[in-house]
């Protein structure tokens, strides 16, 4: 297969000690993130239910990081093997590139193959301590055997995040009239934006037979959402056309949960106040970065009625932000922009106080990993 026609706006990390600060990095983040959804949990924003969603997939996040850690762990220095390198978005992104994620689902469906020709993890490391003490040199090709050999083990565990993390439904309550509430939720990584995105949807079910256990509704409602999540499309997009296209799913709420772009000054280009706020924060190994996190929503406001010849079919009526910005319609109800950093760039950034991001919430890692709330 050729190599990829990698952007401008891609950059290959090619030395294994910065691959692993670069991890480093993103297991704090991720772990992070898990109390930005409790914080959010608290104040209201997010439900018991919808937390618990959210903490799941930043847990397959967190652990599709791993894994690429674990694939790239002794990256640099087996270039005589054609090993190849981590590539992330640097520009608008600052997560790994979508090819990536693509090309470790592909691993995974072939890991339990690939492990049966694998030496053991004790093996290897019993072989590793005798070419040290006996040859007295690095073992970097065991190394390499063993970083692929816990690769391989952790794509065979699963619970990773994929391309596609298909719809599922979580039951919330019984509603009048003998329907029944799910909420949906999906994912996918954004193959234009290369950051991993989640969708919620609160649903009334009026079907006979309730919708995940319907094998005529629930496969065509899952294609239809996995179709729908894309960028460009807006809420608004989405929700009307599953209205339409499912008689008897009545969407209520949707939200699309953009969990990046990442800032660092290590491993990403900036522009404008995020850049002087990072170069002038000077922070320490593991604290020089902001993660941004837009959560948009769209809620049904009314119900309308349309009468046929033999039936009434029920159409939500959404609610729109009346106050876009410069008027432009943005297909919502509202949208909440968040940034979450450590303290020493939130204390440059409260210091700057730059215009464009005095409207947004700030989650600040202060003392022990507590994450104080400002905005």
């Amino acid at each position: 297969m050729p190599d990829l026609d990698l952007t401008t706006d891609h950059k290959v990390i090619d030395d294994d000690l910065a691959a692993r600060r670069y991890f480093a990095k993103f297991e704090t983040i991720t772990r992070l993130l898990i109390s930005v959804a409790g914080e959010m949990e608290r104040d209201k924003s997010f439900s018991d239910l919808d937390s618990d969603v959210l903490e799941d997939y930043i847990r397959a996040i967190s652990r599709s990081f791993r894994a690429l850690s674990l694939k790239y762990l002794v990256s640099g220095r087996l270039d005589a093997i054609g090993q190849k390198h981590l590539t992330i978005d640097f520009h608008e992104s600052g997560f790994p590139v979508f090819q990536e994620i693509v090309t470790m689902a592909n691993d995974a469906a072939q890991a339990a193959r690939h492990l049966e020709g694998m030496p053991d993890a004790a093996r290897l490391k019993d072989e590793m301590v005798r070419q040290i003490v006996g040859e007295r040199v690095v073992p970097t090709r065991l190394q390499y055997a063993l970083s692929q050999r816990l690769y391989y083990e952790t794509l065979r565990d699963g619970g990773l995040y994929f391309a596609q993390m298909h719809p599922a439904a979580e039951f919330i309550s019984e509603v009048s009239g003998g329907r029944r509430g799910y909420l949906l939720h999906w994912g996918v990584y954004d193959s234009q934006l290369n950051v991993p995105v989640v969708y919620l949807m609160e649903v009334v079910d009026s079907g006979r037979k309730a919708l995940p256990l319907d094998e005529r509704r629930w496969p065509a409602a899952q294609a239809h959402l996995l179709a729908q999540s894309v960028g460009g499309l807006k809420l608004l997009t989405i929700a009307k056309g599953f209205d339409t296209d499912f008689a008897d799913l009545h969407p209520k709420r949707l939200r699309r949960l953009h969990l990046g772009p990442m800032y660092s000054s290590s491993f990403t280009l900036q522009t404008g106040a995020m850049r002087e706020v990072l170069d002038e924060a000077k922070a320490e190994p593991g604290e020089d970065w902001a993660l941004a996190w837009t959560v948009e929503e769209l809620v049904s406001e009314r119900v309308e009625v349309e009468e046929g010849w033999f039936s009434k079919t029920e159409r939500e009526v959404f609610r729109l932000d009346p106050f876009a910005a410069q008027g432009a319609e943005t297909g919502a109800t509202r949208i909440t922009r968040s940034l979450i950093l450590p303290q020493r760039p939130f204390q440059v950034l409260a210091e700057k106080d730059p215009e464009g991001f005095r409207a947004l919430r700030k989650f600040v890692v202060g003392k022990e990993g507590r994450v104080l709330v400002y905005g």
